[in-house]
């Protein structure tokens, strides 16, 4: 194994961490991984009008949220633009590269001739060799890079394969404003050469960017990274992904009640298969993660599926730590604070006694929330309708006579309770069923929760016992 293979992440600080980017962090963290090399981080923050701080502190914790560490100091791409103008200058200086005076009127006009003779190619050239002396005195310069103009430019991909542009089809870009600010092309070429990057990883929606950086690199005499655009996700329906179908921050998915290991498990398996293998540990997915087998067809986000897999990871999560992300996720969930202040060393006894069974049902955090409601709720218990409904003056008055069948446990466990139960009912002709659903009422305020033994076991005696008082009728 090399450790020669240095992957980068390089997300636009304008909004969250979308699930978008947090597939092409994976990507790179893992082959980067698999390589023994290093993953980097690098905030592209050269939009001064549309970068936040809150942007920025919503990537590195949505990263951090998914355990896709990164090696290294966190670059910031604005802090770099001396270094990006130096090279412009440099391109100048070669003569790969010459000042732009046309005016926002002439670049103007210039477009709409081109898009109405149908040519792709914007620019006409009009600075590209006049002499610079018959220069407007009023208008600060671009610098534009002196591209090929025939021939090709030729991308080798591993995930589109080889892929070609006619050079008469592409401008000559800009590499500085006239404000004297590197655009954002030039940039990336210097910042990837300057980290040492080996592999692009990136969206496809960059691939025509490919194109121009290639030009900025044969022109500064550079080797080309290894290049890979792999496709964007799309929703269930084929269209582009929209919030409706997931296009949400990573922070969202956490509040939805997501695991992290369940998120990068599902989002490896979009745009990239190893067989039919569907759940792999990240051990697993290190290992197996190859370039060369993500899809070119853009992959379809299914909730459906997603959720599934978080169930699966939840079943197979110790009690112990699903507990401690019980407690995590109520920061995130908007209105749990409550439950907060209700989590102490009786609660979480009881929910780690309860976990077995109310993982077994939940799919999300926010279901295994709702699932352990009934540890948390005040007395007296505030009923739904339907245990309202269960609670009937007949069987408030059953719920007396439970109280006095239980009182009588000793030994207070989910067995013993169930032993008193079973008595109770054989001796009053009753089945089970007929105690169980309004004891459950009694003790949850609903009409479903886990196995009533179980919950027997869980609230305590002088809880359960308390429970019961409140509803019984004498």
């Amino acid at each position: 194994m090399t450790d020669s293979v240095v992957t980068r992440f390089a997300p636009s600080p304008t909004g969250f961490l979308h699930i978008g980017g947090a597939r092409t962090a994976l990507f790179n963290w893992l082959y980067a991984k698999k390589h023994g090399g290093k993953m980097l981080l690098r905030i592209e923050d050269t939009d001064r009008e549309r970068s936040t701080e809150a942007a920025i502190g919503a990537i590195l914790d949505g990263l951090k949220w998914l355990e896709l560490g990164w090696d290294g100091e966190v670059i910031y791409q604005f802090s770099r633009a001396a270094r990006h103008r130096e090279v412009a200058e440099q391109l100048l200086a070669d003569g790969k590269a010459y000042r732009c005076y046309a005016t926002a009127e002439e670049l103007t006009a210039m477009r709409e001739k081109a898009r109405a003779e149908g040519r792709t190619r914007l620019y006409d050239g009009l600075w590209r060799d006049r002499d610079p002396a018959t220069a407007p005195s009023d208008v600060k310069p671009t610098i534009r890079l002196r591209a090929p103009q025939t021939g090709e430019t030729v991308i080798e991909d591993q995930v589109q394969g080889r892929v070609v542009w006619q050079n008469e089809n592409l401008d000559d870009l800009v590499l500085l404003r006239g404000d004297g600010n590197p655009t954002y092309m030039l940039a990336v070429v210097v910042d990837d050469h300057d980290m040492g990057v080996t592999h692009v990883i990136r969206g496809d929606d960059h691939l025509i960017n490919a194109a121009r950086q290639k030009q900025i690199y044969d022109a500064m005499g550079w080797a080309l990274p290894n290049m890979s655009h792999i496709p964007l996700i799309h929703g269930p329906d084929g269209s582009k992904l929209s919030k409706r179908h997931g296009a949400l921050g990573v922070d969202a998915y956490r509040a939805m009640g997501y695991l992290p290991a369940a998120l990068r498990n599902y989002l490896v398996r979009l745009g990239w298969s190893h067989g039919d293998q569907e759940i792999f540990s990240t051990e697993e997915m290190i290992a197996a993660f190859d370039l060369a087998t993500v899809g070119r067809a853009a992959a379809r986000f299914d909730f459906a599926k997603l959720e599934n897999l978080n169930g699966h990871y939840i079943r197979h999560s110790d009690d112990q730590s699903l507990v401690k992300m019980f407690e995590d996720v109520l920061d995130h969930v908007p209105g749990r604070s409550d439950l907060k202040a209700k989590l102490n060393d009786t609660t979480r006894t009881q929910l780690l006694k309860a976990m077995p069974s109310l993982k077994e049902r939940a799919k999300t955090l926010i279901e295994l929330i709702d699932g352990a409601y009934f540890i948390f709720a005040d007395r007296p218990l505030e009923l739904d309708p339907k245990a309202a409904a269960l609670l009937t003056p007949e069987n408030r008055k059953l719920i007396g006579q439970l109280h006095s069948a239980l009182e009588n446990v000793e030994t207070w466990s989910a067995a013993n309770a169930e032993e008193a139960l079973r008595a109770f009912a054989e001796e009053n002709s009753l089945k089970l069923g007929a105690v169980a659903q309004p004891l459950r009422a009694a003790l949850t305020g609903r009409s479903t929760s886990p196995g009533i033994f179980e919950v027997l076991d869980v609230l305590g005696r002088q809880e359960s016992l308390g429970r019961l008082s409140d509803q019984a009728k004498d």
